[in-house]
């Protein structure tokens, strides 16, 4: 008994050790967007690169500002300012120990290591976000993933609806024909659709982007209809011997049972039309209606010295998404693991 309960803690603590490293690997790029976001311009691109933001201490030497290194030498270590280069080698001179300093060296760059302390550039952030109009992007972006939420979720869960609880001739080929539909490449779609909405005089507004929302997606509507197979059937028979209509059946039964695969469908929906760059890029040309992802292109192109201000203006913007996954993520896993249990 006791060897068992060894082994399963040991199965568990390889389980964790190796999810834990896996997580890690993932996080690296946000990690590494907000270290850098905190950092001077000039240490973004120091190799090694630091992950922790900080800078090299420097001291005034004869009016002018030199680098702080440590240097093992003497079998103690020293901190020493560098000089400057000589045909022999770096020149340095001594600043600690006391009984040592002003003592003046010749070493290989190798052997000195610089001295770093914790600094986080705060300031990179109201800087970054005053460089584009954030509040009008970010007013522009919600209104988009708000109306492409809610269009999602009604047209969505009727089809879903019509596919799982209601049977009528062709049901299931019309079904694989619709998630036939997802073998399609979005970019093979791009142009016809532009074509399409520029005869519709659509160009230019938030109407590509938002109205075909409301037609339902092959993906969403697979996540739902799945969930939907699992509910009991005998809950809409009793609904229909009562007289409720179908839509009356979806509305007040299969809905608030549902409310796990929902909000699934409502996160992902949000999190893809909030970081939405090729529609935004294709459909609008008003500077005055460009999401979040479009004006971090543009502040790329008028700005691209500036990477701390660009990490800075990143990582506030895919802050909400963040928040939101994480107060969600029990009912976004719940809702995952409940839409695969029934095909």
């Amino acid at each position: 008994m006791k060897s068992k309960t060894a082994k399963r803690r040991v199965t568990l603590v390889i389980v964790y050790a190796l999810l834990f490293g896996f997580g890690l690997v993932f996080a690296l790029p946000f990690i590494w967007l907000v270290g850098t976001s905190l950092k001077a311009d000039d240490a973004v691109f120091e190799f090694p690169p630091y992950w922790i933001p900080s800078r090299k201490e420097r001291v005034e030497i004869d009016g002018r500002a030199r680098g702080v290194f440590t240097l093992a030498a003497d079998e103690q270590r020293l901190k020493v300012a560098r000089l400057g280069e000589t045909p022999q080698g770096v020149r340095v001179r001594v600043l600690e120990p006391a009984a040592r300093a002003g003592e003046e060296l010749l070493v290989t760059d190798e052997q000195l290591a610089p001295v770093r302390h914790l600094f986080f550039r705060w300031e990179n952030y109201p800087r970054a976000l005053k460089t584009f109009p954030f509040l009008l992007y970010t007013r522009n972006t919600l209104y988009i993933a708000v109306l492409v939420v809610i269009g999602t979720l009604l047209s969505a869960s009727i089809v879903a609806y019509g596919f799982s609880r209601i049977t009528w001739p062709g049901r299931n080929i019309i079904f694989i024909l619709v998630l036939a539909t997802m073998m399609l490449p979005d970019q093979a779609l791009v142009l016809p659709r532009f074509i399409m909405f520029r005869h519709m005089g659509w160009i230019g507004t938030f109407k590509p982007l938002v109205v075909p929302a409301f037609f339902g997606t092959a993906f969403d509507i697979f996540l739902l209809r799945q969930f939907f197979l699992t509910l009991p059937g005998e809950l809409s028979d009793a609904a229909r011997i009562d007289g409720c209509s179908e839509l009356g059946i979806l509305w007040r039964i299969i809905m608030p049972l549902s409310k796990p695969a929902l909000a699934t469908v409502a996160l992902l929906t949000f999190i893809w039309a909030w970081l939405d760059f090729m529609g935004p890029l294709v459909y609008l040309n008003d500077e005055s209606m460009y999401t979040l992802a479009l004006g971090l292109a543009a502040f790329l192109g008028r700005h691209g010295a500036d990477w701390s201000g660009l990490m800075a203006a990143g990582t506030v913007v895919i802050a909400p998404i963040i928040v939101i996954f994480f107060f969600a993520q029990r009912t976004f896993i719940r809702g995952i693991a409940l839409t695969g249990m029934k095909g």
